[in-house]
């Protein structure tokens, strides 16, 4: 077994807006995750198993990068990632009143791309596309 540490080409980054509440963030975080393992399979790593034999569910193979941004700065990345054609989830300030996928899916689709008021945003893509949709952000605290 190796012992070089891993280095990935790709990255998997998390945007969200800076005025979030702290249970805001983590449950954006988790939405706009879970797009990403469904649509893109070369991010899920093997399945665990602990020394008794119990097996776990497997997850991103690699880290996932959290940031935060003014709401300026998440729109400005959301046009970056769309001129890219990166894979992407989103995650807009409507679904906090939403209950279901249904009615998530439904706000989504009754806004226009530029209306959007963002609250989140993931991305995934080679490092240096992904970077440069976050450019601006920093690191979440």
């Amino acid at each position: 077994m190796s012992t070089e540490p891993i280095r990935f080409d790709t990255k998997i980054a998390v945007l969200l807006r800076d005025d979030l509440e702290p249970w805001q963030r983590l449950n954006v975080t988790a939405f706009l995750v879970s797009g990403l393992g469904t649509q893109v399979p070369e991010v899920i790593g093997d399945p665990y198993e602990d020394a008794d034999g119990v097996p776990y569910l497997p997850m991103f193979r690699q880290p996932v990068m959290v940031f935060e941004a003014s709401k300026e700065t998440l729109t400005t990345a959301h046009a970056r990632v769309l001129s890219r054609a990166l894979p992407r989830s989103l995650f807009t300030s409507d679904l906090f009143s939403t209950g279901n996928d249904r009615d998530n899916r439904a706000a989504v689709r009754a806004v226009s791309t530029g209306d959007l008021d963002l609250v989140g945003l993931a991305v995934y893509g080679p490092r240096n596309a992904v970077d440069k949709v976050v450019k601006g952000a920093r690191m979440h605290p």
